[in-house]
């Protein structure tokens, strides 16, 4: 007969188990609000016969870059929480809640450890603080295609671009199977060719997609386009590509795809 370890509570199965990984506590922005944190703290131990084994606690934050009065308060609160802790639990016991909102809004030295995310790509999940951080991350591709598309001619499916005047329009390898969201399609979504911006026409498709190149000189297949960052004195923030494709920046960096090669510098 085996246990079922799913269903019975850390405290309940054998010490075993509990000597082969350290204890990690979560504790949920609903019990942080609770109004005595020390009963939490003390219930937390009472409960459980390995407590001298836990080594961290950790929570979220929900709002941290849209409310900070709520989420100072859930700091303080927590706080609490991990003095009571301490007091009774011997040797170095840590705690960590800050992530980049957090980090950057709050002072990171009330806790041990920080959660860096997208911080770590050089990018601000609060505008205040972008200044302060140098993105790190550029997406390109190349030109597969060339042509000069004379007065009325349509773009891409469905025909949602139509060219007001003669137009060069050149074609691009990536698409939203790379991770380029969909949403940029006819949404004045622009990419660095040469270190000019070049806007986005018609629909991105799964594997291509056309910009206008019209005022871009000596222009050649293989060409490099940049889909997010900096050439020369442009940049195409992932900011600037999340707003207009109406989602946020974790987005933008994490769908971009396996086939998109990855250069580490």
């Amino acid at each position: 007969m085996t246990r079922n370890y799913l269903a019975s509570p850390i405290w309940k199965r054998p010490l075993r188990c509990a000597k082969s990984s350290p204890i990690r506590s979560l504790f949920s922005a609903r019990q942080l609000r609770r109004r005595d944190q020390s009963s939490l703290s003390a219930d937390l131990f009472r409960r459980s016969p390995v407590s001298k084994k836990r080594e961290r606690s950790t929570t979220h934050m929900p709002v941290s870059n849209e409310d900070a009065e709520y989420t100072r308060d859930q700091l303080v609160r927590f706080r609490k929480i991990i003095d009571r802790i301490r007091a009774e639990v011997p040797g170095g016991y840590k705690a960590h809640v800050l992530q980049s909102a957090g980090t950057l809004a709050f002072n990171p030295s009330m806790f041990d450890i920080v959660r860096a995310g997208i911080i770590l790509y050089g990018i601000s999940p609060l505008p205040e603080f972008q200044k302060l951080l140098k993105p790190v991350m550029t997406w390109k591709t190349r030109i597969s295609l060339v042509r000069d598309m004379p007065k009325g001619s349509s773009i891409s499916y469905g025909r949602t671009f139509v060219t007001p005047q003669k137009m060069r329009i050149a074609t691009l390898s990536a698409g939203y199977a790379d991770g380029y969201p969909w949403y940029l399609s006819n949404r004045g979504a622009a990419v660095l060719v040469r270190g000019q911006r070049c806007a986005l026409v018609g629909r991105v498709t799964m594997d291509l997609m056309m910009i206008d190149v019209s005022k871009v000189n000596n222009l050649q297949i293989g060409d490099e386009v940049v889909l997010m960052g900096r050439d020369g004195s442009q940049e195409v923030c992932c900011a600037e590509l999340a707003e207009k494709a109406g989602t946020i920046a974790w987005e933008i960096v994490t769908r971009i795809g396996a086939r998109v090669r990855r250069v580490y510098v």
